[in-house]
């Protein structure tokens, strides 16, 4: 470890007040924002009536959305400080001291994924972690705005200074390009809101009688539910028969790595349905699906390893999921392990690795059989399906929308040679006899 030959300075009280009383004028004189008189940096008080533009430090321009979207899944940019109402949000606050950033233009929140390549976007407000944002001092009464799910500082990519350019996360360095000015919109005062809490009062324990879904149409894309509840899981809940869940969020079965062989948050039996269930944060392995069974409704906010695995062993089994949604899958969603057929349908998804993958590499290998239908896909994302054909894969995709993949990079079937050991061999990508789909059935927005 360096360590200086020279006795650090010692300042006198006196002189720490005075510090401190400068960076609260200054920030007064910038933003119109109280500060907590402190000897050290202190965070503003906020006026969670109005609307506030957030100006990097190192490139003075604004937080803005992207083509003055007004649409879930477009991206958080950096633009050149304007009247607009797309750069303006409210700091809305949730529980814990966070805030949820809202639109003033779209009324969405700032959402951003846990993946090492997330970028901000805007989103249905839904109270997750990945919504949540705490108000870090940075420098001379500039603030941070740090992710309650990654703990990483929101920053400007790659320091730039350019109009467009994404914000992305980091690891708090007290960076310039990761630090913001709250410049207070005159007349902008209205009604306080409140963001959707993440800790509200559980419900009671799941049964299977009726409660509310959202399940999608044909065609039509639900908005993200809010929690009814809360409840900790520490051990695998093994279901038969049906779990109702009644839009209740369950969270926290593990640390919420990307580690393999996490333990599952649910493990359906041969027959089992689950159904109107949030999952949270720290979701491990998410569902295990050992035969036939299906999830409805069912709404996963911070993928873990993968959201659901089918696992069973007998060729007819289907394993169907309806409705609901995924968000920051840095892997898969969907794991097809076992043999049998996959039916993905009325799913909707945001900042995700994979949608589906037929396992390339599992020591006992089947033919497998997937169906998309209907389903949403917000980039950044980079392949819907993965099969084997050399194992006798197929897979049919109809109805498929993606949404800000203006390049088109997003792969929309990729075949690869499924191996029992080492690691499979991407072979093609595109339409074929083993991926059924044509041009019409994807849908660029």
């Amino acid at each position: 470890m360096h360590s200086s030959m020279h006795s650090p300075t010692r300042r006198r009280p006196g002189l720490r007040a005075a510090v401190a009383a400068t960076l609260v004028g200054a920030l007064t004189a910038l933003t119109g924002v109280a500060v907590a008189t402190t000897a050290t940096a202190a965070t503003p008080t906020v006026d969670t009536t109005a609307s506030y533009q957030l100006v990097n430090w190192r490139s003075k321009k604004a937080l803005d959305i992207e083509g003055k979207s007004t649409t879930t899944g477009a991206s958080i940019v950096q633009s050149t400080v304007s009247t607009a109402t797309n750069q303006q949000f409210q700091l809305v606050p949730a529980t814990g001291g966070y805030y949820q950033l809202t639109s003033r233009s779209s009324g969405l929140v700032v959402f951003i994924g846990t993946s090492s390549t997330a970028h901000a976007t805007q989103q249905t407000s839904s109270g997750s972690a990945s919504q949540l944002f705490s108000l870090v001092a940075g420098s001379s009464g500039r603030i941070k705005l740090v992710n309650k799910a990654t703990g990483k500082a929101l920053q400007v990519e790659g320091a730039s200074k350019a109009d467009g350019a994404l914000i992305t996360q980091g690891t708090d360095t007290n960076a310039n390009e990761q630090q913001f000015t709250l410049v207070k919109v005159s007349g902008s005062s209205s009604t306080p809101t409140t963001a959707p809490s993440a800790s509200a009062t559980p419900t009671a324990t799941p049964t299977a009688s009726a409660s509310p879904t959202a399940t999608a149409t044909t065609g039509t894309f639900p908005a993200w539910p809010t929690a009814t509840g809360t409840k900790k899981v520490t051990a695998t809940i093994k279901v038969t028969g049906t779990l109702d869940g009644k839009l209740v969020r369950y969270y926290g079965i593990s640390d919420g790595s990307q580690d393999e062989s996490q333990p599952p948050m649910f493990e359906l039996a041969d027959g089992a349905t689950i159904k109107n269930v949030i999952i949270g944060t720290d979701a491990g392995d998410g569902i295990h699906c050992l035969g036939t069974c299906t999830i409805q409704n069912v709404w996963w906010e911070d993928v873990g390893e993968d959201a659901a695995t089918q696992k069973g062993k007998i060729s007819g089994q289907v394993m169907t999921i309806d409705g609901g949604g995924a968000r920051s899958a840095s892997d898969k969603v969907f794991q097809h392990n076992g043999p049998g057929t996959m039916v993905i349908k009325n799913f909707q998804a945001s900042d995700i690795g994979k949608l589906y993958r037929s396992c390339g590499n599992c020591s006992t290998q089947y033919a497998r059989t997937v169906k998309v239908q209907n389903v949403q896909i917000t980039a950044p994302a980079k392949s819907l399906v993965g099969i084997n054909p050399n194992l006798g894969d197929k897979a049919t995709l109809t109805g498929v929308t993606i949404i800000g993949d203006t390049s088109k990079k997003v792969a929309i079937c990729q075949e690869y040679k499924g191996v029992t050991s080492g690691e499979p061999t991407l072979v093609s990508s595109g339409p074929s006899t083993a991926c059924g789909y044509t041009a019409s059935a994807v849908l660029y927005k």
